[in-house]
């Protein structure tokens, strides 16, 4: 018996014992690349774990719940759907920063619509994916940005960025919310009115997230675990062609799409190495209360732990 808990216990912190983690969004969303490239290069057992596959998901509370449930409870989720979580009283804690960037989205219209600008939309319908959506908090920033009145423009949710398009093609709607890279694989067909990276400043959008059991069992696998992505961020930068080869194998997407996306996000710099800006943070919160999904203070210090970050970006703010 004893033999059999210790074998169990080397098994247990086996640093090549493959795992999964979640990252929000896989194969939709440029979140994920950071992942796709620590797995290609083997980063991840470099820093001393095996990361071999990446369970995907549509977002929002659901995703953490099956994070936070699953062997390796690590994932990267949309900072909006982290906070909810932990006011249901869910035991996580934010470990890093995952990207700092809404340059991503955009709103379009159909080639030879009348509408040029966001003030344009006044009086008209525009689609956004469903209610306190990442898509309509970004909408409502655009709108601030420009001191356009929320309530002068109707808006319609659409169910996805998909159906939202469809609604824009049949004339139900003047304009749809956007994502990338499907707007590059769509931009023969739309044009864009307004992208966000033209108008919204740098906010955090994903962290990682853990339970705070797993955090104090695993220290290691969560260093690891984020060290593997910091490089992989790293790489991004400094190879983002050879990065854009691994997105376009890794979602399944056309070598031009995929090197159009990739360059797109590296003037904003959309991916973090996993400090935590606190202006950042507080940017997010204040666009999250444009929806209702916050409410008050966020108590950050209560959530955040910088512990398992790289040594040189733990005083980072």
């Amino acid at each position: 018996m004893v033999a059999l808990a210790i074998f169990g216990t080397l098994c247990a912190s086996d640093p090549a014992k493959s795992e999964e983690i979640s990252v929000t969004q896989w194969g939709n969303s440029l979140y994920g690349l950071p992942f796709a490239v620590a797995m290609d290069k083997e980063m991840f057992q470099k820093a001393g774990i095996s990361i071999t596959g990446i369970l995907g998901s549509g977002g929002g509370g659901t995703t953490v719940r099956n994070i936070l449930a699953s062997p390796t409870p690590y994932g990267e989720v949309a900072i909006a759907a982290a906070l909810a979580a932990a006011r249901e009283g869910l035991d996580l804690e934010i470990v890093n920063v995952g990207t700092r960037s809404v340059a991503e989205s955009s709103i379009v219209t159909m080639p030879a619509s009348p509408i040029h600008s966001l003030e344009d939309l006044v009086g008209k319908k525009i689609a956004v994916t469903s209610p306190k959506s990442v898509s309509e908090m970004l909408y409502l920033l655009d709108l601030r940005a420009k001191g356009i009145d929320a309530s002068k423009i109707s808006r319609v949710y659409s169910g996805g960025y998909g159906p939202g398009l469809t609604m824009l093609e049949q004339g139900a709607v003047s304009a749809a919310v956007l994502i990338e890279p499907l707007s590059i694989i769509k931009k023969a067909q739309y044009r864009t009115v307004v992208a966000a990276r033209d108008i919204l400043p740098p906010m955090t959008t994903s962290v990682g997230i853990t339970t705070r059991a797993y955090a104090k069992a695993n220290p290691d696998k969560l260093r690891a675990i984020i060290a593997g992505r910091r490089a992989g961020v790293d790489f991004i930068y400094a190879h983002p062609d050879e990065a854009a080869v691994i997105l376009q194998k890794s979602y399944g997407l056309d070598a031009a799409v995929a090197k159009e996306a990739v360059d797109n996000m590296i003037g904003p710099k959309m991916w973090s190495d996993g400090e935590f800006n606190q202006t950042e943070l507080d940017r997010m919160v204040d666009a999250l209360r444009l929806i209702d999904e916050v409410k008050g203070t966020v108590d950050w210090p209560t959530l955040i732990d910088r512990t398992f970050l790289p040594a040189d970006l733990q005083g980072k703010q």
